[in-house]
């Protein structure tokens, strides 16, 4: 499963990246920017993310204006629904509003920090993206 994780904090990053690295390729990206850098090579070499574990808050760039300009770019290319990278929402907030402006935005997962294994298989499962 090729996997980007978009963590500004380096401590979660390393986490994650132990984590999903037993499930394959993992890449890191510390901000929005490059997540949408790294998401665009990545769809432009037809090589695509499986999924995005995307923190929302990060510098310059939220985590939800990544997840709607990635679901932007799917959607200008024909791509949606099943066919789209799934992407997990991994955050602090916890909030009612951040969270329904997630899944509004076609994000496939929510998890709240602090983030450990069986919270990601869990949701891994649910999403079918593991056995």
């Amino acid at each position: 499963m090729k996997t980007l994780i978009v963590e500004d904090d380096y401590i979660t990053s390393q986490v994650m990246q132990e984590i999903m690295s037993s499930f394959g390729e993992c890449e890191i990206a510390e901000d929005g920017k490059k997540a949408l850098e790294l998401f665009t090579e990545a769809f432009n070499l037809n090589k695509p993310y499986e999924v995005i574990f995307l923190d929302i808050m990060m510098p310059e760039m939220d985590g939800q204006v990544v997840l709607n300009r990635i679901r932007e770019i799917e959607a200008e290319n024909g791509i949606v629904g099943l066919d789209a990278v799934k992407i997990i929402m991994t955050t602090a907030l916890d909030d009612y509003d951040n969270i329904k402006s997630a899944f509004k935005n076609q994000a496939e997962g929510y998890l709240v920090k602090p983030i450990d294994k069986d919270k990601v298989v869990k949701t891994l499962l649910n999403l079918h993206l593991l056995d």
